[in-house]
């Protein structure tokens, strides 16, 4: 396991994190590095550290090995850390165990890409789309992570504390959860709608598709003349834009970034 310090401009702002990578043998577990340390960039993470090592397999609990944990710990307080972010997706159980080991917050690349996506996220579908993204994962990990509270459930008289909450929560994020897909459906529907009405213009549809920071947006702007937001960032913009736009010979289409 090596440790690469980065050395930030003084005036560099951003909360200060740890950022794990491992390589293994298996794809199944891979990610690229380059693309982890844009994608926290792009969070407003400043990477106090990276910690780098190869494995055969994930610890089933820190995911890196159980030595390698005391070298985030140490960086954790070197640098005086506020996070550590894994470049891999993590259990429930990983993560508490690491945050428990290092006594620091722990985020996993899902969940930071999820944190990108409330950032950038601008249009009510696209905000309920996250948040939808993000109960969904929270309810997961509550359910997991109170389980051992659930050995204390019994009649009356014998109901513990811990399963009294985690009821109750679960209870607040079913009806966050079916609240937010309801909305959504209204959403569709008004979508499926516009959609009819373009079809009977026989207007084409074009789409430009590609990878996240690709040019997709500073290509949009250059066809269309419209001022969509751009930067080199990964996830820059999430919501959809549409503009009627003129190709030759005189054929209008609807350009969709």
């Amino acid at each position: 396991m090596q440790k690469q310090v980065l050395h930030q401009p003084a005036n560099q702002r951003g909360m200060p994190a740890v950022l794990v990578h491992c390589n293994f043998r298996s794809p199944r577990f891979n990610e690229e590095l380059e693309e982890f340390r844009l994608l926290c960039a792009s969070a407003g993470v400043r990477a106090a550290a990276v910690i780098t090592g190869t494995r055969q397999i994930p610890d089933a609990r820190f995911f890196v090995g159980s030595g390698k944990i005391l070298e985030i710990t140490a960086a954790v307080k070197e640098h005086g850390a506020e996070l550590i972010i894994f470049n891999h997706e993590l259990s429930p159980a990983q993560e508490r165990n690491v945050e428990k080991e290092c006594g620091c917050r722990v985020v996993d690349r899902i969940g930071l890409i999820l944190d990108i996506f409330a950032q950038r996220a601008r249009s009510y579908e696209g905000k309920l789309q996250v948040e939808l993204a993000q109960l969904q994962r929270l309810a997961t990990r509550l359910v997991r992570g109170w389980t051992h509270l659930e050995r204390q459930r019994g009649g009356i008289g014998l109901r513990g504390p811990g399963e009294t909450q985690l009821e109750i929560d679960r209870r607040l994020i079913g009806r966050r959860i079916k609240t937010i897909n309801e909305r959504l459906e209204k959403v569709r529907r008004q979508r499926r709608q516009s959609r009819r009405q373009r079809g009977r213009t026989g207007t084409p549809l074009v789409s430009l598709v590609g990878y996240t920071n690709a040019g997709k947006s500073t290509l949009f702007n250059r066809l269309s003349g419209a001022e969509v937001f751009v930067a080199d960032q990964l996830f820059a913009t999430l919501d959809p834009t549409l503009r009627r736009i003129r190709v030759p010979p005189e054929r209008r289409v609807i350009l969709s970034d």
